[in-house]
């Protein structure tokens, strides 16, 4: 016997009705914070989106979510696993609403670093900042449900500031800190008022 497979946006046409799986509804949810980080949807539209979606019952309520994403679900990349950052000296920022990754290395020399999260697209709920940074700053713009664990920051000659985590709160992302701080400084703050966008100090 012969098993024919069609995928999620083949179905819709001919089976509308047909129940989704986790697997479709993941599929979708990835389309979706993807272009919800390229400035395609706007925050309200992703997240109103993002819960149609996590409760959706059948393929044919997923591909609506996407009908307007068709185009660019073909021919777009999923977020990178792994952010690499290597640099000397000047200043490194990412800000607006970029893609998360699952872990950022940084390797940076004389280097202030701001990683904001005001507007970003959170596509895992932990991510892990390898650190190797001598001289510099990591600034980190941060935002409610947002929780830094630094002990696994080797520090020598520097310090790391943070905003004390709610007791008892469920964060809806885990930064982890790890590796190495040489004359160096890890700084959390909230961020300013009025003024998007705009995150160094």
């Amino acid at each position: 016997m012969t098993v024919h497979c069609a995928s999620v946006n083949a179905m819709t046409s001919d089976l509308p009705e047909l129940r989704a799986s986790h697997a479709d509804r993941d599929r979708v949810v990835e389309t979706l914070r993807i272009a919800g980080g390229d400035g395609r949807l706007t925050a309200e539209e992703l997240d109103d989106r993002l819960g149609t979606a996590l409760s959706a019952r059948t393929v044919g309520e997923l591909a609506a979510l996407t009908a307007d994403l068709s185009a660019y679900r073909s021919a777009g990349a999923p977020a990178k696993d792994v952010l690499a950052v290597k640099q000397h000296g000047s200043r490194y920022v990412r800000t607006g609403r970029w893609v998360v990754p699952k872990r950022i290395d940084l390797q940076t020399r004389e280097c202030q670093v701001t990683l904001d999260f005001a507007e970003a697209v959170i596509s895992s709920g932990t991510l892990r900042i390898d650190l190797d940074m001598v001289h510099g700053k990591l600034l980190i713009v941060s935002a409610p449900g947002i929780e830094i664990d630094a002990d696994g920051l080797t520090l020598t000659y520097s310090k790391c500031k943070l905003i004390p985590a709610r007791a008892g709160a469920q964060p809806r992302l885990r930064v982890e800190l790890a590796g190495t701080l040489v004359h160096a400084k890890v700084i959390e703050r909230w961020p300013r008022r009025g003024a998007p966008g705009q995150s160094m100090t």
